[in-house]
């Protein structure tokens, strides 16, 4: 090989490898100090894009789930005042029993009465919870309502083949039994209507169902009419959909004769009594079997809750909080009367008042307990997504340490020896000098 001087050729080559060595050594340091095997495009352009796509869908899934805990407390802070209802409506039903007892004198049916006003002021309480300033169940997060629905009640125990035009002597079970109603017994009708309870009696003898509806009208026009009678059909509910009896054969429903909260019956009570006065309870566990089947409502827009639960658009929960005011739940009007218990007849019709809010409420809680449920396992689900992706990005992006200490090792000493070369090869050069003397 030539002695030259201009071009140290090994040198040169040497400086490369070290250049090389220098370069390995600084990426490797780079992994074993971030612990990533991909520190940016560079490394892994393919890969580098799918672990990013991973990292936002792993913060996307945990925004998630942290949408579907905050969405879980709204819904206990909703079930509290919705589960406080309840515990006041069992109470009131109670007092009515009470106060429907012919041992209270007047006065005691007033202190009742006081103590059901002071309730339902704290059922109205209890439906303007509200959480992060949001009211709940107060109707303002109702479904949407295109039509206002009209309370029907339905009874499920007298015979499919009755009507209207059917004598009230004639009268059959659902099992076909007679109720044996004679013509001299007294029917008693009451219902409650705007927190307002009329009541009506006549005797039964040739008298049909339909005499029924009249009798409750004599006390307020209009306020009830006779449901058709269309095979199972009892009508359509608040989301427009058919309302059908639970054993698919037909049944009597009565109609409140106005739409909305407006015209909502909260109670309806037919009382049978024979000429010695005595109720007839077999009788009346048929006959005043009316137990709501659609829920009066007001027009609404979409105001459901939107709970977001998902990294994609629309994948979420909706949520509609019916109204758990006292006035929803027939127990006041609009004016503000509230429900009579000042004498026996008031305080026996009541008992289905309490029994109707009993079922709204208990529905609500129903409800809002189910999208608890629900949003437990969405949480859970989200929990394990987010975990599994990030395997799967653990998986792209993070350094094998043993690995890559490994790399570090052998790079460092590839430097080194690079470094101790290159000192050689500029060393090597000076030998020409002996040629210059």
């Amino acid at each position: 090989m030539a002695m030259v001087v201009k071009n140290n050729l090994s040198a040169i080559n040497t400086l490369n490898t070290l250049n090389t060595n220098s370069n390995a050594l600084s990426k490797s340091l780079a992994k074993v100090s971030s612990g990533m095997k991909i520190n940016g495009a560079a490394d892994d352009a393919s890969g580098y894009a799918i672990s990013e796509r991973m990292r936002v869908q792993i913060r996307g899934l945990d925004q998630a789930n942290a949408n579907t805990q905050n969405g879980s407390s709204m819904m206990k802070t909703a079930e509290g005042a919705v589960s406080s209802t309840v515990d006041i409506l069992k109470t009131l039903k109670e007092k009515v029993i009470s106060a429907a007892n012919d041992d209270k004198t007047d006065a005691d049916r007033q202190a009742i009465q006081k103590e059901l006003d002071q309730s339902i002021d704290q059922i109205n309480d209890n439906a303007n919870i509200t959480y992060n300033g949001k009211y709940l169940v107060d109707g303002s997060h109702n479904a949407s309502i295109k039509t206002a629905t009209t309370t029907r009640m339905t009874n499920n125990a007298l015979n499919e083949t009755e009507t209207w035009s059917s004598t009230l002597t004639t009268l059959k079970d659902r099992n076909g039994n007679d109720l044996n109603i004679q013509s001299l017994d007294t029917v008693t009708v009451s219902f409650v209507k705007q927190g307002k309870t009329y009541t009506s009696s006549f005797q039964a003898g040739t008298k049909t169902m339909q005499d029924i509806i009249t009798a409750a009208n004599s006390q307020s026009t209009g306020s009830i009419k006779a449901g058709s009678l269309n095979d199972s059909y009892i009508g359509r509910d608040s989301a427009g959909d058919t309302v059908n009896t639970a054993d698919g054969k037909k049944a009597m429903t009565i109609e409140a004769g106005v739409s909305g909260l407006k015209g909502q019956i909260s109670g309806f009570t037919i009382s049978v009594s024979n000429t010695k006065g005595q109720v007839q309870k077999s009788i009346n566990a048929v006959l005043d079997n009316f137990s709501e089947s659609i829920r009066a409502e007001n027009v609404s827009n979409d105001n459901m809750i939107t709970l977001q639960v998902g990294t994609k658009a629309n994948q979420s929960i909706r949520v509609g909080l019916t109204d758990m005011r006292a006035e929803a739940l027939g127990l006041q009007s609009s004016n503000g009367t509230t429900l009579n218990v000042s004498t026996q007849k008031y305080a026996n019709a009541a008992v289905n008042v309490l029994d109707n809010a009993l079922q709204k409420a208990l529905d609500q809680q129903t409800t809002i307990g189910s999208i608890q449920s629900r949003l437990e396992y969405t949480s859970a689900n989200l929990t394990t997504s987010s975990q599994n992706v990030q395997a799967s990005e653990s998986t792209i992006r993070d350094a094998d340490m043993a690995k890559e200490m490994t790399n570090y090792t052998k790079n460092n000493v590839l430097l080194q020896a690079a470094q101790s070369m290159l000192a050689q090869a500029n060393q090597s050069s000076s030998s020409v000098l002996s040629l210059l003397q």
